[in-house]
């Protein structure tokens, strides 16, 4: 079976299979360019790099938001903590954001 110079990324299943190739993902969008007729392949296989690098960015924000407010739920639900320290966290949570969920 042929495929193996980039890992078969061809492969790839899911998106969390694809962005775990990513470095071969990379690979491809420059082998695609270099060839001079594939421009169009190439930009496209690096504008999904690029969402991958926008959505990592953007989950790392929302996850340092959450983070507390899961702990302290995770601890409310095995009795380490209880609905005052939920309660805290969600304000912290909601102040960190304005008030509003975040777009």
């Amino acid at each position: 079976m042929s495929g193996g110079s980039y890992n078969y990324l061809h492969t790839a299943q899911d998106l969390e299979d694809l962005h775990a190739r990513r470095y071969d993902l990379e690979a491809m969008a420059a082998r695609l360019a270099g060839l001079g007729y594939a421009q169009d392949a190439a930009r496209e296989t690096e504008e999904l790099l690029v969402l991958f690098r926008q959505w990592e960015t953007r989950a790392a924000v929302r996850i340092r938001r959450l983070r507390d407010l899961w702990y302290r739920v995770d601890g409310w639900d095995s009795n380490d903590d209880g609905e005052d320290d939920v309660k805290a966290a969600l304000a912290a949570y909601r102040a960190d954001t304005g008030g509003t969920p975040p777009p």
